[in-house]
């Protein structure tokens, strides 16, 4: 049993950290720079963790940006106020990021102005079918070998392993925007889930985050902890990353008048 909690709570943490680091601070809002072969690195990391549920960084880029852009109104690709449910919510974000993906759908330039990463060689073998039903498969074998006898209910825990990424976003994006307490007036029903914000590595903390989108803390009152945002000062002070003076600058200041 020790060893299927430590397997999935490494998958769980090292897929939502990549999920914020990569895909939300990076391809999404540029909190920093880094090398080309960093940021390849990271990308590839971020594939190996999710896994199965591997999502593609432009295609959750540019859906971030229009999330922002449209926050909790008829046009937000995933508000919890226009859906009855939370599973609405992931099929009509799913559809949405899936033309994305394909390239079907219509993007307005201004989501893509900013750079978004692309590394297609990498995005055909972590979104091919063949990838994802392998890491699914690794999964179970890895279960059938560590459940021990009669603890068959742990296998429950899989569906969450093949949907790890989804699933972490649905949480974020209902929680965060239902639950909790704000900070500031966004004009949208963005909200700090608190303790939930420092277990879900700053994610929760989303009244925070809409109210100064570019900052890379996305704690803002002294009570409040962003351990992402711990990892990336330790990754700029070693040199792998470079957080943008501006915007540690402007954060710093904005929440000291807060």
């Amino acid at each position: 049993m020790t060893a299927i909690l430590i397997f999935f709570c490494v998958h769980w943490f090292f897929s939502l950290f990549f999920h914020t680091f990569y895909l939300h601070r990076y391809a999404s809002h540029q909190m920093y720079t880094t090398s080309k072969f960093w940021e390849r690195f990271f990308y590839f990391s971020t594939w190996f963790f999710q896994g199965s549920s591997y999502l593609i960084p432009r295609a959750y880029g540019v859906m971030h940006r229009m999330h922002h852009e449209f926050s909790d109104t008829e046009h937000d690709p995933h508000s919890p106020h226009f859906f009855k449910d939370v599973w609405g919510m992931m099929v009509q974000t799913r559809k949405i990021y899936n033309g994305f993906v394909t390239r079907t759908s219509q993007v307005d330039p201004k989501f893509t102005k900013d750079p978004l990463p692309e590394w297609d060689a990498m995005d055909k073998i972590g979104d091919s079918n063949i990838t994802r039903f392998l890491w699914m498969g690794a999964y179970v074998a890895f279960y059938v070998a560590f459940v021990p006898a009669g603890m068959w209910y742990l296998y429950l825990l899989l569906p969450i392993h093949f949907l790890m990424g989804p699933v972490q976003g649905a949480i974020v994006n209902w929680c965060g925007h239902k639950y909790g307490y704000q900070n500031f007036d966004n004009s949208d029903h963005s909200r700090n889930t608190s303790p939930w914000g420092i277990i879900l590595m700053g994610e929760l903390f989303q009244n925070n985050h809409h109210k100064f989108k570019d900052s890379p803390n996305f704690a803002k009152k002294w009570y409040e902890l962003d351990p992402s945002y711990q990892v990336m000062k330790l990754l700029n002070f070693v040199g792998i990353i470079k957080l943008k003076p501006a915007m540690v600058t402007a954060q710093m200041k904005k929440a000291k008048a807060a």
